[in-house]
């Protein structure tokens, strides 16, 4: 991003100028990133522009580009506005760009209409409950983009199995906080040896993997204790898990480091370089592969090195 277009984003955010940062954000065509094979899922919150300068830069596979929980009512117009432009910004992108907007009772629907112009690869909806809410957003959603759902009520838990509506529904993320303040159960069963935590765990994985939809474990909200987030990785790897939530960059990097498949990255790497010098004979250097997502010389370079 240039210089003088950060200040101005900054400058108007700082003075509460919504209708100049309203100006800003263009929609224009953005290249989708159809990758379904992240592992660190990274939640960054859109009212904080200095988080949205480090996308490119982040150690995390996926960026949850945040409009819901840590952003305060006053400031949601603001968020939602400064994530339109960041998506600009990253026209394309090797991380997948998912934004999660507010409850559809509390805004959504209409965060949704605003977002389908700029095209983010994937839309997550919090506090979702029925299939009958899944196929209204889907209506409403571009269906170019992906959506996602927070599993985190007690009736979103009940119909697990019904909530991928079609194709597109692709990703379920486990809420566990919010799922165990609607069900009436203590947050102090959050641990790695309580029965009823694994039960929870063991289901949602299975009941994704059984509808063909990705699961992406909960969020570990100590994120100074890195310790026990790896145990938590230990565990969840070994039931079949590939991705999980994070508020941290170092949790990212740490899921990043359980999750990965070497046999999988090699061939990957494998692919990604095939798929490069073709298009680079015929002089294309940047390109989006269905599978891999955004390929250009860094990521070919990257690719290179994992080989040797």
């Amino acid at each position: 991003m240039k210089s003088e277009t950060l200040l101005t984003i900054q400058e108007a955010y700082k003075s509460r100028d919504l209708e100049s940062l309203n100006r800003m954000a263009i929609p224009d065509f953005r290249e989708l990133n159809r990758s379904n094979d992240y592992s660190s899922v990274l939640m960054l919150s859109c009212n904080k522009i200095n988080h949205l300068l480090k996308i490119d830069s982040i150690d995390a596979d996926a960026i949850m580009l945040n409009l819901e929980d840590g952003v305060s009512q006053e400031d949601k117009p603001f968020a939602l506005v400064l994530c339109a432009i960041f998506l600009m910004e990253n026209k394309s992108s090797n991380k997948k760009l998912i934004v999660r907007v507010n409850a559809l009772d509390n805004g959504g629907y209409d965060e949704i209409t605003y977002l389908n112009q700029f095209m983010p690869d994937a839309i997550r909806v919090p506090k979702i409950r029925t299939p009958k809410e899944v196929k209204s957003v889907r209506a409403l959603l571009n269906d170019k983009i992906e959506l996602h759902l927070s599993i985190e009520t007690a009736d979103a838990w009940h119909n697990l199995s019904s909530l991928k509506t079609d194709k597109e529904v692709t990703t379920f993320y486990l809420g566990v906080l919010d799922l165990l303040a609607d069900i009436k159960l203590p947050q102090s069963l959050i641990t790695r040896e309580n029965p009823t935590m694994l039960y929870m765990l063991s289901h949602f994985l299975v009941t994704c993997k059984t509808m063909g939809v990705k699961p992406v474990s909960f969020v570990y909200q100590e994120f100074k204790k890195l310790d026990e987030f790896d145990k938590w990785l230990e565990l969840e790897k070994s039931m079949g898990y590939d991705a999980k939530g994070c508020i941290s960059p170092d949790q990212a990097l740490h899921v990043n480091k359980y999750f990965i498949d070497e046999s999988k990255e090699i061939l990957r790497a494998q692919t990604i370089i095939k798929l490069f010098e073709m298009h680079q004979k015929e002089g294309i250097t940047g390109f989006v592969d269905e599978e891999y997502g955004f390929i250009d010389e860094p990521i070919y370079k990257g690719a290179l090195a994992l080989l040797k």
